[in-house]
């Protein structure tokens, strides 16, 4: 069985985009913080995942959701790989999500981004 669910903050804004046949999916990482805090100050005191998902969730995830959001993921790990630029083989691992939740509410005030956010009634809120 391969099924992980993470809980985190995204490191960075989300990346929306289309494939050649007109689906849409984006990319986000999120920081997982680790349950015990490293003794050694060097070490990190939290795991980064790299994320995927497609869709009216890649919608809804592009239109609520930016850098510093707390967010549960729930999906499987992959792996696919390429060459890079330069010609050199690469391996990549990330959450292909099927579901993605904003845990907290945007402060008042606070609409979706209006280029990427879900077309239709503009008053709509995940959270309500």
């Amino acid at each position: 069985m391969n099924s992980i669910t993470l809980v985190g903050r995204l490191t960075r804004d989300v990346e929306m985009r289309t494939t050649t046949t007109g689906k849409n999916y984006c990319q986000f990482s999120i920081a997982v913080n680790k349950r015990i805090k490293p003794t050694d100050p060097s070490e990190r005191d939290a795991d980064f995942f790299n994320c995927k998902v497609w869709g009216k969730t890649a919608d809804y995830v592009a239109g609520y959701l930016a850098k510093g959001s707390l967010v549960s993921v729930t999906g499987s790990i992959g792996s696919r790989r390429y060459k890079d630029k330069e010609g050199v083989d690469r391996e990549v691992w990330e959450v292909n999500c099927d579901q993605v939740n904003g845990l907290e509410r945007k402060p008042s005030g606070d609409s979706p981004r209006p280029s990427t956010a879900p077309q239709g009634d503009d008053t709509y809120d995940p959270f309500a």
